[in-house]
């Protein structure tokens, strides 16, 4: 029972850092109305932002958020002006296709700068354990599991108590009518496609901070793990996003305990094929659900 419910612990803090991807990428689809495979990147290049500030400043984690959030909104205007602006109004798969090449062009860039070996992400965080009961709990693991609900709880504050969340959310529904209301559309897409960066940016310190180690590579699996937690809440719904990646999480943990790490991959997406053959909106109820 103590080995179950450690795992269901593990599976828990695995499953917050993708909830926190998978609401950055609902974000950015609900917001801009494309798909994105630039996420992964977005992740990558916020965990390398952190790790060069700990280089500077020394482990302070509350820089390392800043920088890894900032450094990855940057990137996300970068992505939305090449990606998106001025395709709008073309076929979806063109934007699409643009984002599969920016992606590709960041992974590279990223190795030639960064080098394409794991980098050590160590001791942030105290290594300290407390036990409640028979279970086991890490210092990292509470700061992880506290950081994305502070972060959906302000995510949540703004999209419904301020005006610019509700500018976000009226854009995510209807582009057109939110126009003709005198709304900046396009100003509103991209500041939404930046937050979504920011919180993937985020996702990618506490990542690298559980795992201690990131690389140049390491956006490739994030990515796809925000984007299948996004598929099993219907690519839109925030809260159900994060739903989908707590789920994820825990299964691919569950999957490491009846077998080994090496077959994570084939539980989680395993599970997202079997979700999907069953109910193919995913988690949701209903269609049009957004931000």
């Amino acid at each position: 029972m103590e080995y179950f419910l450690n795992h269901l612990i593990n599976g828990f803090c695995q499953g917050a850092v993708y909830a926190l991807m998978a609401i950055g990428y609902s974000v950015v689809v609900g917001v801009v109305g494309m798909v994105t495979f630039t996420h992964g990147e977005v992740i990558m290049i916020g965990s390398f932002a952190a790790f060069y500030i700990f280089q500077m400043c020394g482990n302070n984690i509350f820089l390392g958020i800043v920088s890894s959030f900032f450094a990855s909104w940057i990137l996300g205007i970068i992505v939305y002006k090449v990606c998106y602006e001025n395709f709008f109004t073309a076929p979806r798969h063109i934007s699409l296709l643009c984002t599969i090449g920016f992606s590709m062009l960041v992974k590279n860039l990223a190795q030639i700068i960064f080098g394409p070996n794991q980098k050590p992400m160590l001791d942030v965080i105290e290594p300290r354990f407390f036990k409640i009961g028979t279970v086991q709990i890490s210092q990292v693991q509470l700061l992880i599991m506290g950081t994305v609900v502070i972060l959906a709880a302000l995510l949540s504050f703004l999209f419904t108590r301020t005006k610019f969340g509700i500018k976000l959310k009226a854009v995510s529904q209807d582009k057109t009518a939110s126009y003709m209301m005198g709304i900046n559309v396009k100003r509103i897409a991209m500041l939404g496609n930046c937050l979504g960066c920011g919180l993937g940016g985020i996702a990618g310190l506490l990542s690298s901070i559980y795992y201690q180690m990131l690389q140049a590579t390491m956006g490739g699996s994030m990515g796809m793990k925000a984007f299948s937690s996004s598929v099993l809440g219907g690519l839109t719904d925030v809260r159900f996003s994060a739903l989908g990646g707590i789920c994820i999480g825990i299964i691919e943990n569950f999957g490491i305990m009846i077998s080994s790490a090496s077959f994570r991959d084939i539980f989680a997406f395993g599970f997202l094929i079997i979700v999907l053959i069953i109910k193919p909106t995913g988690f949701v109820t209903k269609h049009g659900v957004k931000v």
